[in-house]
C-alpha cells in the first residue's frame, strides 16, 4: 500500500505549472514519493492520509534546483581566497582539492549538502570534479538529494592542475562512471559526461563523450565561455567556442554549458537552433568581476528560447551557495545593468530557479514544479517571520524579501530531509566541527595559505 502524506492549510502553494497557479489555502497529497494531488485546503479536507504535515502560514514552492555547484571540496578551505586573486585561485584550488581522501570528500560533500538543502535546493549539478564518488555516494544516500554527477576530464595541458589524461582513458572513464552510477539511489543520481572545457579537450574527446551520451540517453555539461568577451577557435577568422562546439557536432539538446558570460548574438542563435541548454551563475560572476551586469545575455538566450536556469558555483569562488540569492540576483541584476526595469521579472526569476532550471537539465518530467505526477520535491517557507511581511504576493516576497534562513520544512521524493530548520539526517554542528579539522589539516598538508589581511590577534 503507498504511503499517503497530506500536506495542509498552505497559505500559498506556488506550483509553476502551466498555469502558473498559485493555490490560496492549499494542500498537497502525495503518494510515496509523487504528487497527486494539488487543491484548495477544503477540497481535500476530507481525503484520508496516513501521515498530515500542518502548513500553516507557510508558503510552499517546488524545491530549487543549483545547475552548476562543485560540491566536495570548496567547504574544507571557504573564504580563504582574497578577492584580487582572480582566476588565480584555480591552481591552489585543485591542488587542495587534489590530496583529499575519500573520507575529507565525503564528509565536506556531506556539509555542502546539509547547506543546500537547508536553504531549499533539492536538485543540484556536481560538475564533474569530486574524485571519490565510491565514498560521496553515501553523502547522497544520507542526504537525499537529487545529484547529476561525473568525472572531470581533459585531454590537453593546463595552467590549473587538472589531471591530464590521454583521449582514450577519459572516454573509458566516462562511460565507465555513468554506466556505473546513471539512476543510483532509486534515479536520485543520474550521471553524465564532464569535459572541463572546450580549450583543455581535444576535437577527438569532445565528440567522443557527445557519442557516449547519445548512446546512454544521457546528458554533457561544460564549462563554457567563462569571461566576457571570450573568443576562441580560430582568432583570424574569429571562430567562437560556441560555433566551434556547433561545427563538431557536440551541441544539442542533451548539453548544457555552464557560465555562458562570453557568448555573442551570434552565439545565442546558434545554441537555440542546436536545442542546447545553459546554466549562468550570477553569485560567481558578479564576484569575479565579470561584467555579467551589463553584457551577459540571459535576457536574450531566453527570448531566443533557450533552456536556461542557475547555478552558484563553488562555495570558494562566489562563496554562496543558496539558490535564492541567485534568484534574487538574476531579477535584478539586468534591470539595473541594462537599466530597464521590465527585465527578468520576478516570475521569470523564479522560473529559472525551478521548471526553467529543470528543463535545463532535462529533468522537467520529474521536478521544476509542483502539479500531478511529479516527483514530492518541495520546500515550505515559514512565513511568520518580519521579511516575509506583509503578504500579499508571494511571488515577489519570495524573490525580493525572504532567504534561506526561512526554509522550514523540505522534501525530496516525498522524504522530510529538513524539518523546523534542522536537518534531518545529520547533527549539523558536529558535522562543521569535522569539516573545520579537516580543513586545517588540508591548508597544513599542502602548505597553501592566504592570511587575513587585517590582523588576527
Amino acid at each position: 500500500m503507498p504511503q499517503v502524506t497530506k500536506i495542509e492549510n498552505a497559505a500559498f502553494i506556488i506550483t509553476v505549472d502551466a498555469d502558473r497557479r498559485i493555490v490560496k489555502n492549499g494542500s498537497l497529497l502525495i503518494e510515496d514519493d509523487r504528487i497527486t494531488q494539488v487543491a484548495k485546503s477544503d477540497d481535500l479536507r476530507d481525503t484520508p492520509s496516513d501521515q498530515i504535515i500542518d502548513a500553516t502560514d507557510m508558503v510552499i514552492t517546488p524545491g530549487f534546483l543549483n545547475g552548476h555547484m562543485h560540491i566536495s571540496y570548496a567547504h574544507a578551505t571557504r573564504g580563504i581566497f582574497p578577492d584580487d586573486l582572480g582566476a588565480a585561485y584555480f591552481p591552489y584550488l585543485f591542488s587542495l582539492q587534489s590530496i583529499m581522501t575519500p573520507e575529507e570528500e565525503y564528509y565536506t560533500s556531506l556539509l555542502a549538502l546539509t547547506e543546500l538543502l537547508k536553504y531549499g535546493t533539492t536538485t543540484l549539478v556536481d560538475p564533474g570534479s569530486t574524485k571519490h564518488l565510491d565514498a560521496c555516494i553515501e553523502a547522497y544516500r544520507e542526504s537525499g538529494c537529487r545529484i547529476i554527477v561525473g568525472q572531470q576530464v581533459t585531454d590537453k595541458p593546463n595552467p590549473w592542475n587538472l589531471p591530464v589524461y590521454t583521449t582514450d582513458e577519459a572516454l573509458k572513464l566516462t562511460a565507465d562512471t555513468i554506466g556505473r552510477w546513471d539512476g543510483e539511489l532509486s534515479g536520485r543520481v543520474s550521471a553524465w559526461a564532464m569535459p572541463f572545457a572546450r580549450e583543455y579537450c581535444s576535437d577527438e574527446l569532445l565528440t567522443g563523450l557527445k557519442r557516449i551520451v547519445d548512446e546512454h540517453s544521457t546528458g554533457l555539461t561544460i564549462h563554457h565561455s567563462q569571461t566576457v568577451p571570450a573568443t576562441e577557435g580560430s582568432p583570424e577568422l574569429n571562430v567562437s567556442s560556441t560555433q566551434k562546439l556547433a561545427d563538431l557536432g557536440v551541441l544539442g539538446p542533451n548539453v548544457t554549458l555552464a557560465h555562458a558570460l562570453g557568448i555573442s548574438l551570434a552565439d545565442v542563435e546558434i545554441i537555440a537552433a542546436s536545442g542546447a541548454r545553459v546554466i549562468m551563475c550570477p553569485t560567481a560572476a558578479i564576484k569575479g568581476g565579470s561584467g555579467m551586469t551589463n553584457s551577459a545575455l540571459l535576457p536574450e538566450l531566453l527570448e531566443a528560447g533557450v533552456p536556461v536556469g542557475l547555478g552558484t558555483d563553488a562555495g570558494n569562488n562566489s562563496n554562496l551557495v543558496e539558490s535564492m540569492r541567485a534568484m534574487y540576483l538574476a531579477a535584478v541584476l539586468y534591470k539595473d545593468g541594462r537599466r530597464d526595469v521590465s527585465q527578468i521579472p520576478a516570475e521569470t526569476a523564479v522560473e529559472l530557479a525551478t521548471l526553467r532550471c529543470a528543463q535545463a537539465l532535462g529533468l522537467d518530467g520529474d521536478v521544476g514544479s509542483l502539479e500531478e505526477g511529479k516527483k514530492a520535491d518541495l520546500v515550505m517557507f515559514d512565513t511568520r517571520r518580519a521579511e516575509w511581511r506583509t503578504l500579499f504576493n508571494p511571488i515577489n516576497n519570495l524573490v525580493y524579501n525572504a532567504d534561506g534562513r526561512s526554509v522550514h520544512t523540505v522534501m525530496v521524493d516525498g522524504r522530510v530531509v529538513v524539518e523546523n530548520h534542522d536537518p534531518t539526517f545529520v547533527d549539523e554542528w558536529e558535522l562543521i566541527q569535522k569539516v573545520q579539522t579537516i580543513g586545517e589539516n588540508l591548508l597544513e598538508r599542502s602548505g597553501v595559505s592566504f592570511p587575513s589581511r587585517w590582523p588576527i590577534v
